[in-house]
C-alpha cells in the first residue's frame, strides 16, 4: 500500500472524502489509503466560479471532492459545461484538452481532470486579459477567520 504524505500550514484548508478540515497549526499527515481530496489554492470557492471556465472547474472539483449526493449532479454540470465551452472556442487545442478532461472525469480521475481544467482557466484567463484566481484565505493566526 502507497502512502502520501502532505505538510500543510496554519489556517490551511483540505477536503477530504467531501469533509471540509481546517488546520489550527501546522502539521505532516500521511494518507494511508486512496481518498479524494484537495488542498490549500486547489480548492476554487463558488462565487470564484465566474466564469466559463472557472465553472468547468467547479463542477469537476464538485464530482471530485462533493459529498455522495453532490457528485453525480457535479458531473453532470461538467459534462454540459465542457460541450457549451467547446461549441463556443474557436481553440483547437482548447476543445482537445476540455474533451480530455471530461474523458478523465468520466474515467473517475477527476483529479486529471481538474489538472487539465486548470490549464484551460489560464488560457482562458490569458485570452480575456483577467487576473489570476487569488488562493482561498487563510485563516488568522488568532484563530479568527477573516472569509
Amino acid at each position: 500500500m502507497s502512502t502520501l504524505v502532505l505538510e500543510l500550514r496554519q489556517g490551511d484548508l483540505m477536503v477530504v472524502n467531501g469533509a471540509p478540515i481546517r488546520f489550527r497549526n501546522r502539521t505532516r499527515i500521511e494518507l494511508a489509503a486512496k481518498a479524494r481530496f484537495l488542498f490549500g489554492k486547489q480548492i476554487m470557492a463558488p462565487e470564484s466560479a465566474n466564469t466559463p471556465a472557472r465553472r468547468i472547474y467547479f463542477a469537476l472539483q464538485t464530482a471530485y471532492i462533493g459529498t455522495e449526493e453532490e457528485r453525480a449532479p457535479g458531473l453532470e454540470a461538467a459534462r454540459a459545461l465542457i460541450s457549451d465551452f467547446m461549441e463556443a472556442t474557436t481553440s483547437v487545442l482548447v476543445r482537445e484538452m476540455l474533451a480530455r478532461a471530461m474523458e478523465a472525469a468520466e474515467d473517475d480521475d477527476c483529479y486529471l481532470a481538474l489538472k487539465i481544467a486548470r490549464r484551460v482557466m489560464r488560457h482562458e484567463e490569458e485570452v480575456l486579459g483577467l487576473a489570476p484566481l487569488a488562493a482561498p484565505r487563510r485563516e488568522a493566526p488568532d484563530g479568527q477567520g477573516h472569509g
